[in-house]
This record gives structure tokens, sequence and C-alpha cells, in this order.
């Protein structure tokens, strides 16, 4: 039988057709992921290794709303991240403003449905996340970089989507640092112990009510101590919930 021929692209495609349907893509013991990963073993190792770091790398949660990236673009970036070489991207914000930015590329990453290139910007240096569906051009330079030490791509990321949003927020939870860090995502922002049984949370949010709506989660009480348009949010939130068990 002859082997199996694939595009960079065609192969990118195939893992993101799989991560949108199938939480386990990335497991070999769960049947999708073990027949995934036998078909990108039959692949040309330089074709297999650009989709099989995506695939290990994913998070991914099906999200039927989310925008698709552009396979050729993605391999682009993906093969970017392997070979560590700085590219320049040209980028379309949400609002239809754009740029060009040169940015070192640590890793792509799939969360909740979305793509995400996480990156340093050279020009600014420090950390960045793109929206990879939003990036229209990547073109790869000469120069090479070295990405930090013992990355974690995800947790990178995740802590990264939990800064420099529009509205500050602090709360003061009473429990423990790791009961905090089992309920609550970082994305909300950085968990620090005040004492043994109190915890602060600090980040920022564009979104307040859903900020409100997560912290809700928590099984012990906390107080909102920064952030007005966090503690209108959660007022809100309490009274509405109230208004529902009102006899």
């Amino acid at each position: 039988m002859p082997p199996l021929t694939f595009s960079h692209g065609e192969a990118l495609a195939l893992v993101t057709a799989v991560l949108d349907g199938h939480h386990q893509a990335a497991d070999p013991a769960y049947t999708v992921g073990s027949a995934l990963g036998k078909i990108l073993r039959a692949l040309p190792e330089s074709v297999a290794a650009q989709a099989e770091s995506v695939r290990q790398t994913a998070a991914s949660a099906p999200d039927r709303g989310a925008a698709r990236p552009d396979p050729a673009i993605t391999a682009t970036l993906v093969a970017a991240c392997a070979d560590r070489r700085v590219v320049t991207v040209g980028y379309r914000s949400e609002a239809g403003r754009e740029w060009d930015a040169v940015v070192e590329p640590w890793a792509v990453v799939v969360r909740h449905g979305r793509w995400y290139l996480l990156c340093r910007a050279a020009d600014r240096d420090a950390v960045r996340t793109y929206r990879v569906d939003r990036v229209h051009s990547a073109t790869v330079g000469t120069d090479t970089f070295t990405p930090p030490a013992a990355l974690d791509p995800v947790e990178a990321l995740e802590t990264h989507l939990g800064v420099g949003w529009d509205y500050p927020t602090e709360v003061l939870i009473d429990g423990p640092l790791e009961l905090c860090r089992g309920y609550l995502p970082r994305t909300l922002g950085q968990l620090s112990e005040v004492d043994r049984g109190t915890t602060r949370l600090a980040g920022t949010t564009s979104n307040a009510y859903g900020y409100a709506e997560s912290l809700v989660r928590l099984p012990v009480p906390y107080h909102v101590v920064g952030g007005p348009q966090l503690r209108d949010a959660v007022r809100e939130l309490g009274e509405r919930m109230l208004a529902a068990v009102h006899d």
C-alpha cells in the first residue's frame, strides 16, 4: 500500500476538524485519539510533526460558533514555532483596525474552539496573544529566537488572557490558595496567598457580569474589594438570584 500523501494544510485541517468534535483527540487511550495518531504516524515526518504539535497542545472544547483559521496560515505559524523563526504577521482586530507585528512565535494553542498564537512582540518586548483567525498574512523571516525555558503554552496563554482588559478586579476569598485554584480559571487573573485561609484574586476583564458568574463557583465567601464595574455586576447577579427564590 503506498504511503499517505498529505500537504501541511491538509494535515492541519484534519487535526482541526477532529479537535472541533472530540475532546479526546490527543489521548491514544480513546478510539478517536488512537485513529488520528495512526494517520499522523503514516505521514512524512516533516508534515506530521506540525500537526502532532497542534494535537498535543490543543485543549479543545467544541464551539460551533467559533471562527476557523486559515489552514495555510496556521501551518505557517506552527512551522515557525517548531523552527523558532521570527514571523511578521498581518493582523486585523475585531474593530477592523489592521497592523503588522514582528513576533517570536512560541506556540499555537486551541482554547474553547478558538486558535491563538502565543508570542513575544519584538518591538515591545512583551507577551502577546493573537487570534489566528484574525491573522491575514504570515511571513517567516530568517532570524531565530529561543523560547522561554519550560514554557507551558496552555498555562501561559490562559494567564495572559487574564490581563490587559478594560476593568480592573480585586477579590478577597475566604479560602486557601489551592482550593481557589481548583474552582477559578487562570483567565480571571492572578491568585496569591494572603494567609493560610485567605486568597487574593487580581485581574482585569471586559465582561464584568461574566466575571461575576465565574466567582459564583466558589464554595466559600468572597468580597469584591476592587473594581466598580465588578461590584455592580456582583450586586446585579445577587439580586437576580435572590429574586428567583423570593416567596
